[in-house]
């Protein structure tokens, strides 16, 4: 009889146990704490991730993940169970997000993250490539522009310069402006300017401040529309996201998918005129183009055909390419007039 009430009583104390059992999920990030990312998109989505399962799930961040591009891999082997990563580091495999990187299209990064992700799931999704990963959002960085360590008066100015770029379509933007490009992540450019490996790089403004390029840069070109933009995906390991219950799973994608990628393209974007102020603060010197300025106008001309190049690039893949890209330019224009 003692027996039966010990394990009556140890069945009464493990089933709370149960119930209020937690799950963290380790998420990897190679930015620094002070970044956009990891300073506001992650705690924001932690918050979301642990309200909207009344506390089961809670997110953790572990800094210093190592290589950006080593993120697929982290996560699709179970190193760590979500994280973010640039689709142009893994050349050939991404190849459709690429189509919100060329130049031309509205500079707002929040309303082409989330045309993106519309056109993720209307387009892309079915072809694959995201294979062996849970997406759960997708987004841009604010547009690209040049910092270099020389003023800009002529588009011709940076032919032959080195600059040093990310990967994806800004490498064929590279070859079209006649520049050197130099392939390497965001984290290698302030030691890369400051030896003097490079004359130059195509980023974000915010990167002025968080990567201190502010330092190192004696020019910044601003261009109106930006040269480019990034595409980012937010992933989570399927066999992790498949361990929790269908409330929890349902619970995270309630918070992720649109919602995830519109604060984060708002949050990068945000970011940018901090870069600019840090840049100004020592003294670095800012040319805002024009739309009619020579400069502006030169870039135009290089970068015509860069649709029709993706379009030729992704035949391989079973989507229709040009409506893919219609519904995404048409999504940016009709969000970015509805949040004005």
């Amino acid at each position: 009889m003692n027996i039966i009430k010990t394990i009556a009583c140890f069945c009464a104390l493990l089933i709370p146990t149960l119930a209020y059992s937690q799950t963290t999920l380790r998420v990897a990030t190679w930015l620094p704490p002070t970044s956009g990312q990891n300073d506001v998109v992650w705690p924001t989505w932690a918050k979301w991730v642990e309200d909207a399962t009344e506390g089961r799930v809670k997110i953790e961040l572990e800094y210093g993940s190592g290589h950006p591009k080593s993120m697929f891999g982290m996560v699709e082997d179970g190193v760590a169970d979500v994280s973010f990563g640039v689709n142009g580091y893994l050349p050939g495999r991404f190849k459709l997000p690429a189509v919100v990187e060329i130049p031309a299209e509205t500079s707002d990064p929040e309303a082409l993250s989330v045309a993106l992700w519309r056109v993720y799931l209307q387009h892309f999704e079915s072809a694959g490539e995201f294979d062996g990963l849970k997406v759960l959002g997708m987004f841009v960085h604010g547009p690209g522009q040049l910092f270099t360590t020389f003023e800009v008066n002529d588009l011709a100015d940076i032919q032959n310069k080195k600059i040093r770029t990310g990967g994806g379509v800004v490498n064929d933007l590279a070859t079209r402006l006649g520049v050197v490009p130099v392939f390497a992540p965001v984290t290698k450019v302030y030691e890369m300017m400051q030896q003097g490996v490079i004359d130059g790089v195509f980023l974000p403004t915010q990167e002025l401040k968080y990567s201190r390029l502010n330092e190192v840069v004696t020019d910044v070109t601003l261009f109106p529309s930006g040269m480019y933009t990034t595409a980012f995906t937010i992933f989570m390991n399927p066999d992790v996201f498949d361990d929790l219950s269908v409330a929890d799973q349902q619970a995270i994608m309630s918070v992720s998918g649109e919602k995830l990628s519109a604060l984060a393209g708002r949050s990068w974007g945000a970011s940018d005129a901090q870069g600019l102020d840090a840049a100004k603060e020592l003294g670095v010197r800012i040319k805002t183009l024009s739309v009619d300025d020579p400069i502006t106008i030169a870039f135009g001309e290089k970068v015509k055909g860069m649709h029709a190049d993706w379009i030729a690039s992704v035949a391989d893949r079973p989507i229709d390419a040009q409506a893919a890209l219609d519904d995404l330019m048409r999504i940016a224009r009709e969000y970015a007039a509805a949040q004005d």
